[in-house]
């Protein structure tokens, strides 16, 4: 249904690299019969035009000992929201940020290697922020589930 934009060669590429993005053009054009350089510049133009944003190596932080992971649920006052998400964007610990509906307006996420990394992600970073009128965290404890991206 999400793919419904592309025509039917592109829908089958994009399915093969989300089972396995490291599937060679090669394999790809076997499986959907078409050569190597044919799915090479399909899988280009659907680059270019931001369908494929990127391919990546997927971390789990909670496989690492000693690795928090946070989200944080954060109010600001309307004419400060782009300059705390600019800040929060240039940290390191921050993964994620999000501007969304509702009171909160920004979810971020945060992974530090330790609690004492987050302690002073919120108390020497997150609490020294300007307009802030509330923030709650929420530190994960296991992951249910979490599916990166478009599924099919």
């Amino acid at each position: 249904m999400f793919l419904e934009g592309l025509d039917e060669l592109d829908r089958k590429i994009v399915q093969l690299l989300i089972e396995n993005a490291r599937m060679s053009y090669s394999e790809i054009g076997q499986k959907i019969g078409i050569s190597r350089v044919a799915v090479k510049m399909r899988v280009q133009a659907l680059e270019k035009k931001g369908i494929i944003e990127e391919y990546t190596t997927i971390i789990n932080p909670q496989k690492i000992s000693g690795a928090v992971s946070c989200y944080f649920e954060i109010e600001t006052k309307p004419e400060v929201l782009m300059e705390v998400a600019e800040t929060l964007r240039q940290i390191d610990t921050v993964t994620q940020i999000y501007r969304v509906t509702g009171k909160s307006k920004l979810h971020v996420h945060a992974v530090a290697a330790s609690n004492e990394e987050m302690e002073q992600l919120i108390c020497g970073t997150l609490d020294q922020l300007p307009g802030i009128l509330s923030c709650n965290s929420n530190v994960i404890l296991s992951r249910i589930k979490d599916i990166k991206g478009l599924r099919l």
